[in-house]
């Protein structure tokens, strides 16, 4: 591209080059004939004849007919010609062989009669010239375009070999290891450094997906697991009663494995950036209704709002999500109370969720919506917890440029605060 680019831009030059040839001509020869029509003039406003012409240039003294007086040649000029030459405008005869250039300016006799005066030359080679030197001149502007594309080609794969060298030594890499640095602070050593952000970047997703992917394996396993245990229990032993806990098992463990299940399709989607359209939602109305679906006879569930409406920039289905599992999650922990706090404030709106339960320890508080992290394992699979509800919400929060944290609760539990951006 570069290379047409050259071409065409010294084929543009030698065109408008050899098209100024021509004019070179021309003013050369401007520039010998004025300084002779200078001398013709004055002859004829001292009354002297003026000297003859010369092999090469031609000097007359016309009347204003266009006739030629005192026994001057009489040039070959037409009365177009004769109009332009008194009105001191230069004429070019390309019609001539070779084109002749004329020059002319009217003077005043002793006698009174207006006279004039006319000095031309042949421009011998001017067609050649022009059509030949333009023709050079092409020539020379591809010529000169080829040698510029193949210096060009030189010059940027000289400059390349040692990206080249880089990156099949980044690609020979194995895992963990990066490219040295350069010791010349130039654009080498900033790509570089930039490989091996991005070769950082490349282990850390591979890790994250690693144990991603074993994690989820490892808890597909559990409730698959036991509802085959329960379902070869229930063909083993066709107890009507036995089967009837065999099923009511089946069924919850099948629930447990389409949360699980759900919880990593929204994960991988929100990893994949499929994030549904956001609107204004009222978090007042939302947290009213997830506290109807979360209702529990055991735990008593408050709700702290202002009177009227505080409007988040999310998605319906996301705040449900996110009201749903900070609920549940407070209530397999609470003991008798969970109090749910909408707090508006400046560009924001706050959501606080607190437990009366055993709170969650300063060294897990920065871990908890890692992705299966659970405080207390054996408890969590107890209770049906599969590490994905916290998850699921650091996830859907930070993505619409919100922040989610845990602390110490005022009844020595659990607070969950989740800070959305308001309309």
């Amino acid at each position: 591209m570069a290379t047409v680019a050259t071409l065409l831009i010294l084929l543009g030059l030698a065109w408008y080059t050899g098209g100024r040839i021509g004019s070179l001509l021309i003013d050369s020869a401007d520039r010998e004939l004025q300084p002779i029509l200078t001398t013709a003039v004055n002859d004829v406003v001292a009354g002297r004849k003026p000297s003859a012409s010369t092999p090469y240039v031609q000097v007359s003294v016309l009347d204003t007919a266009g006739t030629a007086v005192n026994g001057m040649p009489q040039p070959d000029l037409n009365e177009r010609d004769v109009r332009e030459l008194k009105a001191a405008e230069p004429i070019l005869r390309f019609r001539d062989d070779p084109p002749t250039y004329w020059v002319g300016t009217v003077a005043t006799a002793p006698d009174g009669n207006q006279r004039l005066v006319v000095a031309g030359t042949g421009l011998t080679g001017y067609v050649q010239a022009q059509r030949h030197g333009t023709n050079w001149l092409m020539i020379a502007a591809v010529l000169g375009a080829v040698a510029t594309g193949i210096a060009t080609w030189f010059s940027v794969r000289s400059s390349l070999r040692p990206v080249e060298r880089m990156r099949l030594a980044a690609a020979r890499l194995p895992a963990g290891q990066r490219l040295p640095l350069p010791d010349s602070d130039d654009e080498l050593r900033s790509l570089a450094g930039a490989l091996n952000g991005l070769l950082a970047r490349r282990d850390e997703a591979t890790e994250r997906l690693r144990k991603f992917t074993g994690d989820a394996a490892h808890e597909l396993r559990s409730p698959v697991a036991s509802i085959r245990v329960q379902a070869e229990v229930a063909v083993a032993n066709p107890d009507p009663e036995l089967s009837q806990e065999v099923l009511a098992e089946i069924v919850r463990e099948s629930e447990r494995l389409s949360t699980l299940v759900d919880g990593l399709l929204t994960l991988a989607r929100s990893d994949a950036g499929e994030v549904p359209a956001a609107q204004p939602v009222d978090l007042v109305d939302a947290a009213q209704q997830a506290i109807a679906r979360c209702a529990n006879e055991s735990v008593r569930i408050t709700l702290q709002a202002p009177t009227g409406s505080a409007w988040v920039q999310a998605a319906p289905t996301e705040v449900d999500l996110v009201l749903d599992n900070l609920l549940r999650n407070a209530r397999l922990y609470a003991r008798a109370q969970i109090t749910v706090s909408v707090l508006p404030a400046g560009g924001s709106v706050r959501l606080l969720v607190d437990d009366d339960g055993p709170g969650i320890a300063a060294e897990h508080r920065d871990k908890v919506f890692d992705r299966f992290y659970r405080v207390q394992d054996d408890r969590a699979r107890q209770t049906g917890g599969s590490g994905l509800g916290l998850a699921l919400v650091a996830e859907v929060v930070r993505r619409r440029g919100g922040t989610v944290l845990v602390t110490e609760s005022p009844d020595a539990g659990a607070r969950l605060q989740v800070r959305w951006k308001s309309v």
